[in-house]
């Protein structure tokens, strides 16, 4: 695993679902409600699973790639206001990983420069640091609203122009092989965590220069290549 590169600012850009929070059940509630909505199958749990990380769009595209664009579009609308609705009323349940709010804090705390880049809007990730207390830690936040889905690096990029990092001084945190991809694509590190999505293999295997089992091996990852 190598180090950064000398330069002022380190930052480091967590994916948000599988990564820091998990709403693995909330996510697949949404979906089936959107899918019965838009009268398509009910999507496996499990392949719901593996498509989180992915912009909306892309995921039901890739849950239902032979439905008619119109049906899409309608499961894609459906599960945003489905999702809206569990915020709304209480139900969203979105309980950050354990040891990821001690890992947060004492990284903001010792100067690293956070940011976030996810599938999710920009309202459901703010409402999702908000209410786990941990909003005024990220400097940049990078979403499926400005940007298109991971693997493309296009949220990368913009993070790391928001705060003026170089390739070379970024390192890109998450659960799923777009997220290493992306991080590839950037031109900076990956570490991948494997509490997420996608197993530990796969993060490697898309470029992973290592994977964390828990935020405190995580934490001793970044300690290791940011001096």
């Amino acid at each position: 695993m190598r180090a950064f590169r000398p330069n002022a600012t380190r930052l480091a850009i967590f994916d948000c679902d599988g990564t820091l929070s998990d709403g693995q059940a909330a996510v697949c509630r949404a979906m089936d409600t959107a899918f019965d909505l838009a009268g398509l199958p009910a999507p496996i749990p499990a392949q719901v699973r593996r498509i989180v990380g992915l912009s909306l769009p892309q995921a039901v595209l890739s849950l239902v790639p032979d439905a008619p664009e119109e049906q899409r579009l309608h499961a894609v609308d459906a599960y945003k206001t489905a999702f809206r609705a569990a915020r709304l009323d209480g139900s969203l349940h979105e309980p950050l990983f354990p040891g990821v709010e001690a890992l947060v804090r004492s990284l903001h705390a010792r100067g690293w420069v956070l940011g976030v880049a996810t599938g999710k809007s920009d309202r459901g990730l703010r409402a999702t640091l908000a209410a786990n207390g941990l909003l005024d830690c990220f400097a940049t936040l990078q979403t499926a609203d400005r940007h298109p889905s991971k693997p493309d690096p296009a949220m990368l990029l913009a993070a790391m122009d928001e705060v003026s990092a170089s390739p070379a001084r970024t390192v890109m945190i998450g659960d799923t092989a777009y997220d290493m991809l992306a991080a590839g694509a950037a031109g900076t590190m990956a570490l991948g965590v494997g509490w997420g999505y996608h197993e530990p293999h796969e993060l490697l295997g898309a470029g992973a220069s290592a994977v964390a089992g828990s935020a405190g091996e995580l934490e001793e990852m970044l300690d290791a290549i940011g001096e």
